[in-house]
């Protein structure tokens, strides 16, 4: 659950933080009004749930009120990377002295948090990380001992960062631990002429296994620019639209993502990812090739699942209900391996419809599923 920058500044000074004075709104007339309070020159960002919103426009800086309305009417509405922008922060401006970039990120490869660290922070982080990323530290952090003073000092320490920088990164952790989150960013954290530390900006993603202590941010529905996506969020889906012609389903995030390389080594461009998680009931299996075959871009499916807790009967069990429920229009690849697989296949062989086949291997599968998509 992605929070916007001003949802993240606000969970920033609750925990002590320092940032510019703001508000929000989806008037441009409220924004002049905003900007007389705030001192009449103010910076007016658009609040999208997306990075390059400076690049593309949508944060600019407003000489006076009137400048901050034009402004304001000018962001609203714009087109960030497919987010459309729907409300501005208008923000009062600080003489920055020097810029930095901190974030706390889940490895979850390595069962622990990273901590990210450079005394170069601003819009060109990415380029600084990827043409000199000896300027760029990355600390393990072990969950349980989180991050104390004397950790905050060595990530402080390997970035170059100043020493004023360790209370507002022990802060951020707090920010982390205390709000379930799973990433907390900073770009920039600035030291004003003044010699302040400020949060110029902030990005939040907490943990949807936490919305239940998280409600006052909402339902945690994310901005979904494509209406496919929107459609698979509306039925609980986790779905992400690519721009490849074969459909993809599978059970496991990992899965699924070895199921699109294996795609791609075949020849093919997948067209999505869809995980169905542990479930693969008759109703998901339906809802997920409703989503898939509504995109004119898919030629065929490729559905790959190992059984596990949920057996292999049950999902051919669910896929033959699907079938049967919707208007099956492109070939479908079934590849179906683990618990109760033969008795799976048995099922889907009984049914025997013409659009669907089988593959006993991921691989095999992925040909005929590119193949088919070729040739459609």
């Amino acid at each position: 659950m992605d929070l916007y920058e001003h949802q993240a500044r606000e969970l920033f000074e609750e925990h002590g933080i320092l940032v510019p004075r703001a508000e929000v709104t989806d008037s441009p007339k409220e924004a002049r009004e905003i900007a007389r309070r705030l001192g009449g020159r103010v910076v007016v960002k658009a609040q999208v749930k997306t990075g390059g919103r400076g690049k593309a426009g949508g944060v600019k800086l407003a000489a006076d009120p009137a400048a901050a309305e034009l402004t304001a009417r000018q962001i609203l509405g714009m087109d960030i990377k497919g987010h459309t922008v729907g409300k501005v922060m208008l923000a009062q401006p600080v003489d920055i002295d020097s810029e930095f970039y901190v974030s706390y990120v889940l490895d979850r490869a390595a069962g622990r948090f990273l901590a990210i660290a450079s005394a170069e922070g601003g819009m060109e982080i990415e380029e600084v990380a990827a043409t000199r990323p000896e300027a760029v530290a990355r600390i393990p952090v072990d969950p349980a001992e989180g991050v104390t003073s004397a950790k905050a000092g060595q990530i402080a320490e390997a970035a170059g960062l100043p020493p004023q920088t360790v209370d507002v990164l022990v802060r951020l952790w707090q920010v982390l631990v205390r709000e379930d989150a799973l990433l907390v960013e900073v770009n920039p954290l600035v030291r004003t002429a003044q010699g302040h530390i400020l949060a110029l900006d902030g990005k939040v993603t907490l943990d949807d296994n936490a919305r239940f202590r998280q409600a006052r941010w909402g339902d945690g529905t994310q901005e979904h620019h494509d209406p496919l996506e929107a459609a698979a969020a509306a039925r609980g889906l986790n779905y992400v639209k690519l721009d490849g012609e074969v459909g993809v389903i599978g059970n496991g995030a990992g899965l699924v993502m070895s199921t699109l390389d294996v795609v791609a080594g075949s020849g093919a461009r997948p067209a999505n990812f869809l995980d169905i998680g542990g479930g693969a009931s008759a109703r998901i299996m339906a809802d997920g090739l409703s989503v898939i075959l509504s995109d004119p871009a898919v030629k065929s499916v490729f559905v790959n699942v190992f059984g596990g807790i949920t057996a292999c009967d049950a999902v051919a069990d669910g896929i033959v209900a699907a079938v049967d429920s919707i208007r099956l229009t492109k070939p479908l690849v079934v590849r179906l391996d683990g618990n109760n697989a033969a008795r799976g296949r048995a099922i889907l062989q009984e049914r025997a419809h013409p659009l669907v086949e089988q593959a006993t291997t991921m691989d095999g599968a992925a040909r005929r599923a590119a193949q088919l998509a070729r040739t459609a």
